[in-house]
């Protein structure tokens, strides 16, 4: 990661230098959320259909942010005594050039990867298995992008053995520019599906877009049974070596001689360079078996021993286990990214800790970091220059070379091991706060997760925060600029949890939150949660508890707005803010239509409130049967609303649709909407969404059963062949429908679908493993993916909704932040 003097930096993107013009950069935004104050991070503005990053100068400026690259100077900027600012045409452009600058440095090969699915995964387990030679650095997260490339470049570690970076596109021409910058010296194309797809003719127009990011590398791996890939390497003709591997032909480097599953890993035999070689994946599924045979094929063919091959297989962990979030004891929240260590991922989770307001207090537990390949002194100098910026409550350091380094900071507590700690534990006080638990994967920091945890049953809620992202981002792509978003929270956020999912929806920067009761609201502002926040259904008995944590009630009768009233005169309240909703057919809570008459004069006659939305509730917004009567519910809403407006004389934010109205009627998104089941998603048109919540268990107890028995309570799982039968630690008590029982439902094991066998209990359950080779401790996936919560809801004849909020609080919620 360089370190550059502004005025070297600003001539390198051929920018003009104003303000202050001195200074070193260390690090490079462009997301104004991410930098830390008194950082000397350089804030790059860059302008997007949604969004312009000059909208957040004066407040980076208020945070005590010095040195910004833009297209146009803010007066409080440009007047600012302390500012550095570099003017330039286009910040995008100059964030790549600079981007390019940097790469022209590095002597280490570049290792590009590339393909519709699976980059991001190639890309971790990849370092994983190189790191067992030597030190690799790499992109963060998924950044691919035209922005994310350029900030992954400066990222990079000079004195690397390997980079890796990935690359991802969604229209032509995009690929050219990340190539200049990433110039590859070696290649991996992963695969080729139909992810933005829409902005392509073809997927054969898009390999060959893909394709230009090796034009001048030297050796590019890939399958040879992707048709469409192959196809147009061959006529594409580039300069580099083409290595491939196969399932099907033998007409190439590795081939892929058999597939064995054993439990839960998979062992591998292959034929390459005349050798027969035998390997185990500890995975079973399909895309983890194609993501390891491209890390195979390209470890194999720069001359690393099998040995050395199978060691970094047998370090791999599934990458959605990143930065796990879960309750602890003594309410505390853990941040579990206990399976590898290094400086830039320290980087994105010590940022990723500081989204988190539900505690005041944040600590880290750090183990020593491995494969770094960089002399200690100056490794630890840089990792602890970087905890110092996120004003830690507690630092727990493990392993000798932190102790060595002469680089630990005084308030740090040292441990030589993990069983040192482990066994020190009671003596810290670790309650009320966020804990983020980093180590490298041998110092066995999951012993810590599992000492911290609150001891829950083995059946957990998995919700990924990135799909959560996408599906938020998916919904804001449809509305315009201009249209604020409401995100409903109750009932525990759809039973994702409530604060853990605010707090990412602040980050996000919504609009607004949605609860429904009081208390709901309550405990997000205990929380740290500041956004606005509406309630639904307020009572009578909790208007005090409202006013007094600042949270917006839903008014829907003239009864409760009178009560509303007269607690706000007694306590000399005036133009507080509240949402009057409308009935236009759904016959719930709300306002007649001839009752706007009275509301009109009642609202009149005091200044108590402010009207500060107008919604109402569509009804049937997702069938395309009822269309009439939506639009008639919309026709009527905006006849009331207008009505209202012109006799309150200002104009309040008007809201009627739900995420079903948001896809599907589009005209009427008005000056807000209310985003709810799509958020975890749900969509009613086949959107673009990914799945968020995942309800997993293992398997406790396998049995043979003989087909002239029965399984389970009043014997009604009746068999037709002698069985083998699991037993799963999951039941009604946890939510699991009843319903689901005796072969009317299905999970998810090992690529199958399998029946319930017999009643569902209220702590277990039982499946039909027959012939699966089914083991203890085996995972099963009740919803997910695979099998989605629409298709278990189908089978019980409910909606989603209904299987998401009944998740008991007893299942444990793991959050996922790949």
């Amino acid at each position: 990661m360089p370190r550059l003097n502004i005025n070297q930096l600003a001539i390198i993107v051929n920018g003009t230098l104003h303000g202050r013009g001195e200074g070193f950069i260390e690090q490079l935004e462009t997301d104004s959320r991410n930098i830390q104050p008194g950082s000397a991070a350089l804030f790059v503005a860059i302008r997007g259909d949604r969004h312009d990053g000059h909208d957040y100068l004066d407040d980076l400026l208020e945070g005590g942010l010095r040195y910004f690259l833009i297209e146009e100077v803010s007066p409080r900027l440009k007047t600012h005594p302390d500012a550095s600012y570099i003017l330039v045409e286009n910040t995008l452009q100059a964030l790549q050039q600079l981007a390019s600058h940097i790469r022209t440095q590095l002597r280490m090969p570049v290792i590009a990867i590339t393909g519709s699915n699976g980059k991001t995964v190639v890309k971790e387990w990849l370092a994983t298995c190189l790191s067992q030679k030597g030190q690799v650095s790499r992109s963060p997260k998924s950044y691919n992008s035209q922005v994310g490339v350029p900030l992954s470049v400066w990222l990079l570690q000079a004195d690397a053995d390997w980079s890796i970076l990935e690359a991802g596109i969604s229209l032509p021409g995009e690929m050219e520019k990340l190539e200049k910058i990433i110039a590859p010296d070696l290649g991996i194309f992963t695969n080729i599906g139909p992810a933005h797809q829409e902005n392509f003719a073809s997927l054969e127009q898009k390999v060959i877009e893909k394709l230009k990011l090796f034009r001048h590398a030297k050796v590019l791996y890939c399958c040879l049974d992707h048709r469409y890939i192959h196809q147009e390497v061959s006529r594409q003709q580039l300069g580099c070596q083409m290595v491939t591997w196969s399932k099907e032909s033998r007409n190439c480097y590795l081939y892929v001689r058999e597939i064995k599953t054993k439990g839960n890993s998979t062992l591998l035999s292959i034929s390459y360079d005349h050798k027969d070689e035998v390997f185990s994946l500890p995975f079973t599924d399909e895309a983890s078996l194609e993501n390891c045979l491209h890390i195979l094929c390209f470890l194999l063919h720069q001359g690393f021993q099998s040995a050395e091959v199978q060691a970094g297989f047998d370090a791999l962990v599934p990458v959605a286990m990143r930065l796990e979030q879960i309750d602890g004891q003594g309410n505390c929240t853990l941040i579990n990214d206990s399976y590898n260590s290094d400086l830039h991922s320290l980087r994105i989770a010590l940022d990723y800790l500081s989204t988190q307001k539900q505690h005041k207090k944040h600590s880290l537990i750090l183990s020593d970091i491995r494969q770094s390949g960089t002399d200690i002194n100056k490794l630890y100098a840089e990792v602890f220059n970087l905890t110092r910026r996120y004003a830690l409550h507690q630092l727990i350091v493990v392993g000798p070379d932190i102790k060595n380094s002469g680089r630990m900071p005084d308030e740090a507590r040292w441990f030589p091991t993990t069983g040192e700690l482990l066994m020190n534990l009671r003596t810290i006080d670790l309650r009320e706060q966020t804990l983020l638990i980093k180590g490298a994967r041998d110092f066995g920091f999951e012993q810590i997760v599992s000492a911290l945890a609150k001891k829950k049953h083995s059946t957990v809620l998995e919700i990924n925060l990135e799909h959560l992202v996408h599906n938020l981002n998916y919904f804001r792509g449809l509305l315009q600029p201009e249209t604020r978003i409401m995100v409903m929270v109750k009932a525990l956020s759809y039973g994702s949890g409530s604060f853990e999912i605010a707090n990412l929806l602040q980050h996000q920067k919504v609009d607004y939150l949605g609860v429904a009761y009081t208390d709901e609201g309550v405990e997000l502002r205990r929380a740290g949660v500041s956004l606005p926040i509406m309630v639904m259904a307020p009572t009578e008995g909790s208007f005090a508890e409202l006013i007094e944590y600042k949270l917006e009630p839903e008014i829907f009768s003239l009864e409760g707005l009178n009560s509303f009233v007269r607690l706000l005169s007694s306590g000399q309240s005036d133009q507080y803010p509240v949402h009057l909703k409308i009935d236009t057919g759904m016959h719930r809570l709300g306002f007649m239509p001839e009752e706007i008459g009275k509301l009109i004069r009642q609202l009149a006659a005091t200044p108590a409130v402010r009207v500060k939305g107008i919604f109402s509730h569509l009804a049937v917004s997702d069938n395309p049967e009822e269309d009439e009567f939506t639009r008639n519910q919309i026709r009527l809403f905006r006849e009331i609303s207008d009505e209202l407006t012109t006799a309150l004389g200002y104009q309040p934010i008007r809201y009627i649709l739900n995420s079903a109205g948001i896809e599907r009627f589009p005209e009427a998104h008005l000056d807000m909407v209310r985003l709810g089941i799509g958020l975890h998603g749900i969509s009613a048109v086949n959107g673009l969404l990914k799945p968020v919540s995942t309800l997993k268990t293992i398997i406790s107890q396998i049995k043979k059963v003989p087909k002239t028995d029965t399984v389970g309570y009043n014997r009604h799982g009746i068999l037709d062949r002698d069985s083998e039968i699991a037993i799963l630690p999951v039941g009604y008590a946890d939510g699991l429908n009843r319903k689901l029982g005796n072969r009317n439902g299905q999970v998810w094991y090992k690529d199958t679908l399998v029946p319930f066998i017999g009643d569902i209990c209220m702590d277990l359950c039982m499946i039909d493993v027959t012939g699966l080779d089914a083991g203890i401790g085996d995972e099963v996936i009740i919803f997910g993916e695979q099998h989605t919560i629409s298709q278990l809801a189908l089978q019980v004849g409910t909606i989603p909704y209904e299987i998401l909020t009944g998740i008991s609080t007893r299942v444990k919620r793991i959050y996922l932040n790949t």
